[in-house]
């Protein structure tokens, strides 16, 4: 029973010294420099590991090279840590630690992955490494052709092998869930939540750690239906593999044990956010980016005590030695709670919606413990970097997954899911003088068949051939391409009433919603207007027509009244009014939006609004459409439909009193104040 703060003896480990007493443990002086770290690190992992153990290290290094400032100052976990953190990402700033938290005995930190810089420096002993194994994966025989640069790859492959322990600082002491820092980011979130847990669970039916899975989902410990202390809700989407084991314990009629870690090494929450293939070990690609085997502490067992990966059953999971926090507990697969609100990273309040229930058993934690948190919220933000990190890793195995595609974006700006960019090849007839998407649609029907892939909304794509030097990151100049050759009437290709992100509400349900693939190859076909004519002749409801980007035109339009089935009658009659020969269609794309002048101020404004606010199968119109065959197009300009609509979720807004206290911090001045 956890009815309060418990402190347990402190359980002795062999890992490094404690730092003094007379400084705070995440003080440590430049002149101490980074060879004296190293050797602390060395006698303690081997002179052949690398990196960070744990989160206090990679605090005093980001604090003595001038990635991270300390705040003295009381701030409340509720809301004020938040803006601050948002403040600070936006501004490019350093890490920050919140010494002191209102109502809790934890410090916390944030932003520590705020920057694409502060990233790779906190992996600096180990990206190069870890795009060694992936050259290797993506060609094997490379080792043989280049055996000097591939020599390490079995010691790091050798770091990709869990280590087991007996006991570890993570043990030292127990707490209870209301002792935590009650973090709330957003007004009208549901309660508290993790926002980088590291959730480990394993396979009822094929238990051990070979077979187990570290994923980042949403954790709130606090609101709703929860007993205080006792649960804690899960919110996984779909496509995630913790469901595999969900599904697992429901076959067995059994619940399930479940550990939620916190902080640790900076790899293990890299890892429990990574898009690997199901089957391949988080805890192993942490090892291989931390620069040491992950020690997870297990229970005693009859089976052979050698240190590596026990497949055989057992009653606990293992735990995390390093981590700063671990909440244990199990599931009941047939229980449910509501779970949420939350603002979430389509920069929307994902609302309640019944997600399984962890029933809390332990939360221990290290005496040195810090909680790190970050905030999500309409991109970019701290996660941007997360993704940008995992681009420079994953992105060269795209064309060994996909034969033909080159590169694959999820775009961020959008939401990630709801718009995926690809470039691809076509070369199924390459003697045609008229060429057509072919192999484009084989591609991309592969890619929405890819792992997290399959959540895309809308995919762009379009063939190398037509330009060698296309820049998938450039995307103004992709779009610029796309729409210079697409031929509307043949060049869009939907799937309707199909799965979609969980956290996407302009679908018909939760998880429910359409797809389209806009595939365009060729020769250009049209000249894209870069000033809007003065003969549009806009329909009644219509008007402050907005040049968003060469091509395309918004269009503030009335109130939306569309259901989540779509079929909007103004829009309807908006198409109406024109035919294929009228001057609006010299723009291929027109979107109708709330508020034009938003949406064209910036190419990200445009982005979120047209890709978070549409269905494709409901809001995607066009001006002298036509079904033929079941194909879907139309001869005039495409026309979608971006209002905000009924049944969607409601934007994230900040507290407007919490706004004006960081203000005043601000004008105090502090170590913060340059970045609020």
């Amino acid at each position: 029973m956890l009815d309060g703060l418990r402190s347990r003896p402190e359980i002795p480990y062999d890992g490094p010294p404690r730092p003094s007493k007379k400084r705070p443990f995440f003080r440590s002086t430049a002149s101490e420099g980074h060879r004296t770290e190293k050797k602390t690190q060395q006698a303690y992992f081997g002179t052949n590991d690398v990196g960070y153990r744990n989160l206090s290290q990679c605090i005093r290094d980001l604090e003595k090279t001038g990635q991270l400032v300390r705040v003295d100052e009381q701030i409340d976990a509720r809301l004020e840590a938040a803006e601050i953190q948002r403040r600070v990402y936006a501004s490019g700033g350093p890490a920050v630690l919140f010494a002191n938290v209102a109502d809790c005995r934890f410090p916390m930190v944030s932003n520590l992955f705020g920057t694409i810089d502060r990233a790779r420096h906190i992996f600096r002993d180990t990206l190069d490494q870890v795009r060694r194994l992936i050259e290797l994966k993506i060609d094997p025989l490379q080792a043989l052709r280049r055996p000097v640069r591939y020599a390490t790859a079995p010691r790091i492959a050798l770091r990709m092998l869990p280590r087991r322990r007996r006991r570890g600082p993570v043990l030292a002491s127990e707490t209870a869930i209301d002792q935590l820092p009650q973090l709330k980011c957003w007004p009208d979130d549901g309660g508290a939540f993790i926002t980088l847990p590291q959730v480990y669970s394993e396979n009822v039916e094929e238990p051990g750690l070979a077979h187990s899975n570290l994923g980042m989902y949403r954790v709130q410990f606090s609101g709703g239906q929860y007993e205080p202390n006792h649960e804690i809700g899960l919110h996984y989407q779909i496509h995630r593999s913790i469901g595999v084991h969900h599904a697992a314990a429901i076959r067995q009629g059994k619940p399930f044990r479940v550990n939620v870690f916190v902080g640790g090494a900076p790899a293990m929450a890299l890892a429990a956010v990574m898009p690997l293939p199901e089957g391949m070990s988080e805890l192993g690609f942490a090892g291989a980016l931390a620069g040491h085997r992950i020690p997870m502490i297990t229970p005693p067992r009859s089976s052979d005590d050698s240190e590596g990966i026990d497949e055989g059953p057992k009653e606990e999971l293992p735990i995390y030695a390093e981590a700063d926090f671990c909440i244990t507990g199990t599931v009941d697969p047939k229980k449910m709670l509501p779970e949420g609100p939350f603002g979430d990273h389509l920069g929307y309040y994902s609302l309640a919606h019944d997600f399984p229930v962890l029933r809390v058993e332990h939360v221990y934690h290290r005496k040195d413990a810090v909680w790190p948190f970050t905030v999500v919220g309409r991109p970019p933000q701290e996660d941007t970097v997360f993704g940008e990190l995992i681009h420079e890793l994953t992105g060269p195995i795209i064309p060994t997954v996909v034969p033909g595609v080159h590169a694959v974006h999820a775009v961020d700006a959008a939401g990630v899911h709801p718009l995926l960019l690809a470039i691809g090849s076509e070369r199924y007839t390459p003697y045609e003088s008229l060429r057509q998407p072919q192999e484009l649609l084989t591609q991309a029907n592969a890619i929405l068949g890819q792992g997290q892939l399959s959540l895309a909304k809308y995919l762009l794509i379009a063939a190398r051939d037509d330009d060698p030097t296309m820049d998938i990151r450039d995307i103004a100049a992709f779009l610029r391409h796309l729409l210079e050759r697409v031929d509307w009437r043949r060049d869009l290709h939907f799937q309707t009433r199909t799965t979609i992100d969980t956290l996407d509400y302009s679908g018909s349900g939760l998880n429910q919603g359409s797809k389209v693939v806009i595939a365009a190859v060729g020769r250009q076909v049209r000249e894209l207007p870069v000033a809007i004519p003065e003969d549009l002749n806009l329909p009644e409801g219509f008007g402050e027509p907005r040049l968003c980007m060469p091509g395309v035109l918004a269009l503030s339009g009335p109130k939306s009244t569309a259901a989540d089935r779509g079929g909007d009658d103004a829009v309807e009659e908006f198409c109406r009014h024109y035919s294929a020969s009228d001057a609006v269609n010299r723009f291929p794309l027109i979107v109708v939006v709330d508020d034009s002048e938003f949406v064209a101020s910036t190419l990200n404004n445009f982005l979120w609004v047209v890709f978070t606010r549409s269905n494709p199968a409901a809001d995607l119109y066009g001006i002298e459409s036509f079904v033929e065959q079941k194909h879907w197009g139309c001869r005039g300009s495409l026309v979608i439909d971006a209002r905000i609509k009924p049944h969607h979720a409601p934007p994230l807004e900040e507290d407007a009193e919490i706004s004006k206290k960081v203000d005043a911090l601000a004008t105090r001045g502090g170590p913060l104040a340059a970045y609020l």
